[in-house]
C-alpha cells in the first residue's frame, strides 16, 4: 500500500473502534428483559438486536488477532450476548414456545459459527427442521437464505440448496439499476451476507452477481451517502469488501471519507441524517444498528484492503509470475 493508502486504512479502523467502543458502552440496550419470552413480545427490540450484536462481533473476531484491542472488545461483547441467553438455554424455551419461527435459529447460528453451542436446543431444533411444514414455510427470498445460511452454520442439514433460492430474489434478477431503493437495497445486502456467510466466502458470489454490483455498488453508494442513509452505507460498504477480486480503492476511500462526518465524538453513527452533530448522541434504538454496521464494514474494509496489498507484494516478490498454489 502506499503512504496514502496506509493513513485512509488507519483512519477506516478508528472508525470501526470508536463504533464498537460505543456498542461496549452501551451494552446494556443490547440486554435481553421479560419480555424476550412474552408471548406478545416485540422480536425487533428483543431478540433481533441482540442476535445483531453477536453477528458483528463474530466477524470482528474473524478478522483481527487475538491479540488485537478490537479482538478483545469483541470477545467480551461475545460473552455477554451468549450469557443473556443462559449459555442457549433461553433458545429452548423459544423452540417450545415457537417451534416453526425461525428468528431462533437465525439469532443462535451466530454464537454457533464461534463455537458457542447447546445440544439441547440442537436437538430440538433438527426435529422440527426435518417436517415439511419448516420445508415449505413461506418466506421472503432473502430471508429463505438466512434460514439456509443459519441451518449451515448450526450443522442441520440445509432444507434447499442456495443457487436455487437465490434465483429467486431481487437481485439475482440483474434489475434495473435505476429501480435501487431502500427496501431494495437492503435486500440485497443481506442476500450477500447470507450467500457469503458475512463477508467470509467472497467466492460464493456468482459471477454475474459480482459483475453486476461491481458495476453499480458505486453510484448506489454515492446516492445512499448524499442522502445521508448512513445504516445502507455502511452495508454496502461491507458488501464491496464481500466481492470477489481486487476492491476498489478509490471507492472506499472516498466513501469512508464521507461516512466519518455522520459519527459523533463517543462513536455512534445514526441510522440517518445527523451529519455534523458530533456531540448529541442520538437515541440507542435509532443508532444501535448503524453503529454495529459502522464497526462490521470497517473490519471487512481494513482486511480486504491488507489482504489484498499482501497478494500484490507477493506477485512482485515472485518477480511478477503468481505464488504457486
Amino acid at each position: 500500500m502506499t503512504a496514502h493508502e496506509v493513513r485512509a486504512t488507519r483512519e477506516v479502523r478508528a472508525l470501526g473502534e470508536a463504533a464498537l467502543a460505543w456498542v461496549s458502552a452501551h451494552r446494556e440496550g443490547f440486554a435481553l428483559g421479560d419480555d424476550a419470552l412474552a408471548e406478545h413480545g416485540n422480536v425487533n427490540t428483543t431478540w433481533k438486536p441482540l442476535g445483531e450484536l453477536a453477528q458483528v462481533c463474530v466477524c470482528v473476531r474473524r478478522h483481527t488477532d487475538p491479540a488485537e484491542p478490537l479482538h478483545v472488545l469483541a470477545s467480551d461483547l461475545l460473552s455477554f450476548a451468549w450469557q443473556q441467553t443462559g449459555r442457549g438455554a433461553l433458545f429452548v424455551e423459544l423452540q417450545r414456545l415457537e417451534p416453526f419461527a425461525t428468528y431462533p435459529l437465525e439469532v443462535y447460528a451466530a454464537f454457533a459459527s464461534a463455537g458457542l453451542r447447546h445440544a439441547g436446543y440442537e436437538s430440538a431444533t433438527a426435529t422440527v427442521a426435518r417436517t415439511r411444514g419448516w420445508h415449505q414455510t413461506e418466506q421472503e427470498p432473502n430471508r429463505r437464505l438466512s434460514v439456509l445460511n443459519s441451518e449451515r452454520r448450526s450443522g442441520l442439514p440445509e432444507h434447499e440448496d442456495m443457487p436455487r433460492a437465490l434465483r429467486r430474489t431481487w437481485l439475482a434478477g440483474l434489475p434495473e439499476p435505476w429501480t435501487f431503493e431502500l427496501a431494495a437495497g437492503y435486500t440485497l445486502t443481506h442476500v450477500i451476507f447470507h450467500l457469503t456467510d458475512w463477508g467470509l466466502t467472497p467466492q460464493a458470489v456468482p459471477p454475474p452477481v459480482a459483475a453486476y454490483l461491481r458495476h453499480w455498488l458505486a453510484p448506489w453508494l454515492d446516492t445512499c451517502l448524499e442522502d445521508e442513509q448512513w445504516d445502507l452505507s455502511c452495508e454496502l460498504l461491507a458488501v464491496a469488501s464481500s466481492l470477489p477480486g481486487p476492491p476498489d480503492r478509490a471507492l472506499f476511500q472516498e466513501a469512508w471519507a464521507r461516512l466519518s462526518v455522520a459519527q459523533n465524538d463517543s462513536g455512534a453513527v445514526p441510522e440517518v441524517g445527523g451529519r455534523g452533530s458530533r456531540t448529541t448522541d442520538p437515541d440507542f434504538i435509532d443508532c444501535y444498528h448503524s453503529t454495529l454496521m459502522t464497526a462490521f464494514a470497517a473490519v471487512l474494509t481494513v482486511n480486504r484492503l491488507r489482504e489484498t496489498a499482501g497478494d500484490a507484494e507477493a506477485v512482485a516478490a515472485d518477480g511478477g509470475q503468481g505464488v504457486p498454489g
